[in-house]
């Protein structure tokens, strides 16, 4: 029997189909695997948050507690896990501290018993709140580093940031390369560094976009990492998580082997084969992208830029917005590409090569990202940009949710006045996403209504549409969408 175990968090409930085919694996398609899932030894398995609670309710007509029940009720001896972006939540914008605490406290009782907590600029103080509740309601608190590449984004930067979340009480810290950018002999340094001086168990996720990903979680295995993530083969690799009957099986007969049998792996793998088929996934999430090395640009957003140039006719501008993606990040701070900052770089590198002008145009979220309305940003910024985006209104150097008034008493009344939702759950679900969630409820409460019909699963390379914008249009226009296409989340 190996002397030290590799853990595996499997991602196929979640993270893989949002990263293959737009998060829409349903609770039906999952049902008939669950019993096999939950004898396979897995240190958790992935199966909510990111982007699977806002599709459930737009695309799927499925209620997402209702599915996390279901799970929890099929999967009694496998701890459940979720995504979840601090502050954030599972929405876009920061939700004042009465709404976080609900939302964790309801998530827990509803069965989730590891949370991975996440900010996009690494700002500590959009995670504490998070942190400190889902403790308090018995959940574990996985702690994550957004790892990304930049002057100020070194070794020693990435452990002093997991020294802390361990002082601000995580019971795990998760090195988060949603891009798939650290590469193998990094991913050894960084892990062996974080043992050195951190002493709760490390998680590696990445992603297999640069085709690194089974190098990159067999380096961190080799230099002591405690668990990597992984999806069973049908939704594995491309833009998803490497394979995990590959690792098992490089693993069998080490120090590090998992002890899970390749037998069961591979029945679960047929089940989910099938579910693959019926999802029709496009080969392009599956391809190789080095263009993520170089551009540091991950996946989704790349398919974001792409749409959004088609749309403007400017396709043959597609290399000069990639270059200047990174001067624009450089003049915000250096914030890591994840959902929203990968949003909000990527669509003002678009307005800056279209207009001809660079910040002739600035979409209001780089002026809310310059002004501090999302946290604290890893570098200075370019002062001249952020005086040409916000002229003399102050910055924000605080908490951001220290500013906000508790919602959810107002939310609950007009929940209320429109009739709709039965329970705090049903509250929380409008809180995060109010238009989506008064449809939904709307629907499944008034049973004669016809149901919406639920568009066809879109590839992953295929984002939400944009508004394209115009080389002579001086009004400032938003070019940031809800990408649930993408596995940046």
């Amino acid at each position: 029997m190996a002397k030290n175990p590799l853990k595996i968090m499997d991602t196929i409930l979640r993270d893989a189909h949002q990263s293959q085919a737009a998060t829409r694996m349903r609770i039906e398609d999952m049902l008939p695997a669950l019993p096999l899932l939950d004898s396979i030894g897995y240190w958790s398995l992935e199966c909510w948050g990111g982007a699977t609670f806002d599709v459930c309710m737009r695309f799927l007509n499925e209620d997402p507690w209702e599915r996390l029940r279901t799970l929890k009720k099929g999967l009694p001896n496998t701890k459940l896990q979720m995504l979840l972006r601090g502050q954030n939540i599972l929405g876009y914008r920061h939700y004042a501290d009465d709404i976080v605490e609900a939302f964790c406290k309801k998530s827990i009782e509803n069965g989730i018993d590891v949370v991975r907590i996440f900010d996009a600029l690494n700002d500590t103080r959009n995670m504490e709140a998070a942190m400190k509740f889902v403790k308090e309601y018995g959940g574990m608190v996985e702690a994550a580093i957004s790892y990304t590449k930049s002057p100020v984004h070194n070794e020693e930067y990435f452990v002093k940031l997991a020294m802390k979340l361990e002082s601000m009480g995580a019971d795990t810290i998760c090195i988060k390369d949603m891009a798939n950018l650290l590469l193998p002999y990094d991913a050894y340094s960084l892990v062996k560094k974080l043992k050195e001086n951190v002493g709760v168990p490390i998680h590696l996720h990445t992603h297999n976009t640069t085709g690194t990903g089974d190098m990159t979680n067999l380096m961190a295995a080799q230099a002591g990492v405690d668990i990597v993530d992984c999806a069973l083969s049908p939704l594995a690799n491309g833009t998803a998580q490497p394979a995990t009957e590959s690792m098992v099986a490089t693993l069998q007969g080490t120090s590090r082997d998992t002890g899970f049998d390749l037998q069961k792996l591979s029945e679960a793998a047929a089940h989910f084969r099938g579910v693959a088929e019926k999802l029709d996934v496009s080969p392009k999430v599956l391809k190789v992208d080095t263009n993520t090395l170089l551009y540091q640009v991950p996946g989704g957003m790349l398919s974001n830029l792409i749409s959004q140039l088609k749309q403007a006719k400017a396709e043959e501008k597609y290399y000069d917005v990639l270059a200047e993606v990174p001067r624009v990040r450089k003049d915000f701070g250096y914030p890591p590409l994840v959902t929203p900052t990968s949003q909000i770089v990527g669509s003002q590198a678009v307005l800056n090569v279209l207009s001809g002008e660079r910040y002739k145009m600035i979409t209001k979220e780089s002026k809310g990202l310059l002004r501090g309305e999302y946290g604290q940003l890893p570098a200075p910024v370019n002062e001249e940009v952020r005086k040409k985006a916000i002229g003399d209104a102050e910055v924000i150097t605080c908490r951001p949710a220290d500013l906000l008034e508790p919602e959810l008493e107002k939310l609950r009344a007009e929940c209320k006045e429109k009739g709709i939702g039965k329970c705090e759950e049903d509250y929380l679900s409008y809180a995060l996403f109010p238009q989506v969630a008064q449809k939904f409820l709307d629907w499944r409460d008034h049973p004669h209504q016809e149901a919406p019909e639920a568009p066809k699963a879109a590839p992953a390379a295929a984002p939400a549409p944009v508004a394209a914008p115009k080389a002579d249009d001086n009004t400032p226009r938003t070019l940031v969408v809800e990408d649930l296409t993408n596995g940046n989340f």
